[in-house]
């Protein structure tokens, strides 16, 4: 075959390129091949052959063929830039920039080279030189979709969230249907804590790239926050299919079948989980510690955080397979002895585990509040509490180095007072403590420093800012968080609650301050050695109120709150549009479902079968799987009484908090839940001028309501048996003149259970006696 002239072989050459773009790689290859045959020389062709190798994966092929094409032509900066891509994906990073490095001296506008060398740095750990070759390619050109995504993903790693996604959106704005910049904006979301807006992102990049592991995992976690938690399983489980070796799907997997309540299958998909990712942390760590003795920060930090990423998934279901032996809700009395029995052996097998270095190290990566189901069991929790404590404290100071605290102020000199709570917003714990110290406490004695530790924001956040000498938000991690309580030297940290924030719940695992007190937010000793003092309030403690706190209790005057009702007076609403009918008692009982214990069901059907027709208003947030078990207990507690609960029960959905507040007006009789009380609901519901009736308990945690009615002198509705709960009920129910009686009582008092100034000058005093002591 005679040697074909030069115009051929570009002609051949094109024909290649054609089958390349049009999918038909294997002649595009054979083409090629018989060009290189006649001209070997050629640098185009090996770079086209080693991009069609790349496409068919064969990476370490692609990567000598595009070398070869260097060899010949050193000059062609997209052969450096492919080459480098390659050499990224292979492991080769130092290679990969410095093939970069070429490319862009090569053309020096060459955008898409910029942003590639931007990825690969951000990899390396190297984050501000990532952001400045991100920059360099969208100042090339402001529409580069590419760019403007890694540039999210980068911002996303630094902790800065809120422009990670205003990249995502630029991304997405240029390039709409762009699955990766879909997924990382619904990632990023979750990481807000914007559940509703996650889940329609997560569904766009499926919609886009159904194949996405990824994105099925954050829908799942985005319907957790939802509490949709079938759903969620669903997702996780759509998600494992997709790859089989997700470890962390099979974690999150195992949070959604934990509030289903099959605890079973949540261990098995934690332990599974465990199981799939290797313990590799430890030599991560070790190289980590190498780079950064070297002076290679961001890379040491970079393989710093790959070691992090393995022990927060082995922290994480370690963790929450203890946790899982706490339900939400117990189906018989007899269950919360057993599970209570597995929680302290889980936990004991915790404290034991915890032994190894390398368990020690992961847990310290996921401590959070203490555990928040346990009170509801309604038992003397020190025992477990200051077990848990004590592991806690002990991991953290062995894993953190102790923290400087701040010098004392001297005799007379001000107070530096810094609480931290995630609730700086609408919530319970804002009107209980919040708003009452930010708003009353004495700012020649005290500066007062807010850390809001959520992503959680509305008018009340910006209000606390307003009211607070400094305000700290937005901070990107925990060991952030503690650099900003540090940095700030507080005399003193409050803490309005300990169980629900897990941020607060690890920074309190900590020393950082001289003296660290809790409130009764979450009204349960916390069992942390950290904690100072436990400040209570003298009605709602019993004699023995000491011995349930691991902690030195502090007693303060009356309710221990300075509560400001809401401005806005309740609305009349319409008995119809709840299902109920104003001629028949309505008994209300609006608290969460996880407040009622089994052997308390009984209660209501007793009341039933005294008053005859009547209707008992539940309101649940619950999944539907968990409001089941609900529903299905009182059905066997009404039936036991020869009655049917679907006659007398009523559930209602959950609602904004304004429908909530004006329904409670069409209640004859408030039932406030035995053995946990209501203590906001029970302020708010004073709007009302209600009739109550409440059973204190054994624990401060079931007499918020008794201290609120004896705060304002209404203690005849305060039963001290379930007979008497019961009877009170029924003659509420049954005698209008009664529950007017009861209801004029509590429009008289209700202003002595609010704006206590008494309160705030004894907290204020306690505080300055605390520091002094300290």
């Amino acid at each position: 075959m005679p040697e074909p002239d030069a115009a051929a072989l570009d002609q051949q050459f094109q024909h290649a390129l054609e089958h390349y773009q049009q999918g038909r790689v294997a002649d595009a290859e054979r083409v090629l091949l018989e060009v290189s045959r006649w001209q070997p020389d050629r640098a185009d062709v090996w770079h086209l052959l080693g991009i069609m190798a790349q496409s068919d994966g064969r990476l370490d092929e692609a990567v000598a063929l595009i070398g070869k094409a260097i060899e010949l032509d050193d000059t062609i900066a997209a052969a450096h830039n492919n080459r480098a891509v390659l050499l990224r994906r292979l492991g080769r990073p130092e290679e990969a920039l410095a093939s970069f490095d070429r490319a862009i001296a090569l053309e020096p506008d060459y955008g898409e080279a910029h942003n590639n060398r931007g990825y690969a740095l951000l990899e390396c750990g190297r984050l501000e030189e990532a952001n400045a070759s991100f920059d360099t390619a969208i100042a090339l050109r402001p529409d580069y979709a590419a760019a403007h995504n890694n540039r999210g993903i980068l911002f996303r790693r630094m902790g800065r969230f809120e422009d990670a996604l205003a990249e995502f959106d630029t991304a997405i704005a240029s390039r709409p249907d762009d699955a990766d910049a879909h997924a990382n904006r619904g990632a990023v979301l979750l990481d807000l804590d914007r559940a509703e807006e996650a889940l329609a992102a997560c569904d766009r990049a499926i919609a886009l790239r159904p194949g996405n592991a990824g994105s099925y995992r954050d829908r799942g976690n985005a319907l957790l926050l939802l509490e949709r938690y079938d759903k969620a399983l669903a997702s996780h489980d759509q998600a494992i299919a997709l790859r089989p070796d997700y470890a962390e799907a099979y974690g999150d997997r195992g949070n959604a079948l934990r509030f289903l309540e099959r605890t079973e299958e949540a261990l098995a998909s934690y332990a599974h989980a465990i199981e799939l990712k290797p313990d590799d942390a430890g030599p991560c760590y070790s190289r980590g510690e190498l780079l950064r003795a070297e002076g290679r920060t961001d890379e040491a930090i970079a393989t710093l955080d790959a070691g992090a990423a393995a022990d927060r998934l082995h922290g994480a279901c370690r963790l929450a397979a203890c946790m899982a032996r706490l339900p939400i809700l117990y189906r018989t009395e007899a269950e919360i002895a057993a599970r209570r029995r597995d929680y302290l052996a889980a936990l004991d097998h915790l404290v034991t585990s915890a032994e190894d270095p390398a368990v020690m190290r992961s847990i310290a990566s996921e401590i959070g509040a203490p555990p928040f189901h346990l009170p509801y069991q309604c038992e003397n929790d020190v025992v477990p509490q200051a077990t848990y404590g004590r592991l806690v404290t002990r991991i953290l100071a062995d894993t953190w180095p102790a923290a400087p605290l701040a010098p004392l102020p001297p005799a007379g000199g001000r107070i530096r007072l810094g609480i931290v709570s995630g609730f700086f917003c609408f919530h319970t714990i804002f009107k209980l403590f919040l708003e009452g110290w930010l708003t009353e406490l004495d700012r020649d004695r005290f500066e007062v420093i807010g850390f809001h530790t959520s992503r959680l924001k509305d008018a009340r956040t910006a209000q606390s800012a307003r009211l607070c000498d400094r305000f700290v938000q937005d901070l990107p991690s925990r060991a952030a968080w503690r650099a900003a309580i540090t940095d700030a030297a507080p005399h003193v940290l409050i803490y309005p609650e300990l169980g629900m924030d897990p941020i607060a719940g690890w920074l309190a695992a900590q020393r950082l301050a001289p003296v660290q007190c809790a409130a009764w937010g979450h009204p349960e000793t916390t069992g942390l050695p950290t904690i100072d003092y436990f400040l209570s309030s003298e009605l709602m403690e019993p004699p023995d109120g000491a011995a349930h706190y691991t902690e030195p209790l502090i007693l303060m005057p009356g309710l221990g709150t300075h509560f400001t009702p809401d401005k806005d007076p309740p609305e009349a609403v319409d008995h119809a549009g709840f299902g109920l009918d104003p001629a028949i008692p309505t008994f209300w009982s609006g608290q969460s479902l996880f407040k009622y214990l089994p052997q308390y069901d009984c209660l209501f059907p007793r009341i039933a079968r005294e008053v005859g027709e009547c209707r008992f208003v539940f309101v649940t947030t619950l999944s539907p799987a968990l409001t089941a078990i609900f529903t299905e207990r009182l059905g066997q507690a009404f039936a036991a009484e020869g009655l049917d609960a679907s006659r007398h029960c009523v559930m209602l959905r959950t609602m904004p908090h304004k429908v909530f507040f004006n329904a409670v007006g069409l209640a004859d009789v408030i039932l406030d839940p035995p053995g946990w009380s209501g203590g906001k609901t029970t302020l708010d519901y004073l709007a009302h001028d209600p009739a109550i009736v409440t059973w204190p308990g054994r624990f401060m945690r079931g007499r918020h309501t008794a201290a609120i009615l004896r705060q304002i002198g209404c203690e005849a509705t305060i039963a001290g048996s379930a007979e008497e709960y019961v009877a009170m009920a029924v003659r509420l129910g049954t005698d209008p003149a009664s529950r007017t009686q009861v209801r004029e009582g509590v429009a008289e008092g209700k202003q002595r259970a609010f704006r206590d100034t008494e309160y705030i000058r004894a907290l204020e005093t306690f505080l300055i006696e605390a520091v002094a002591r300290a």
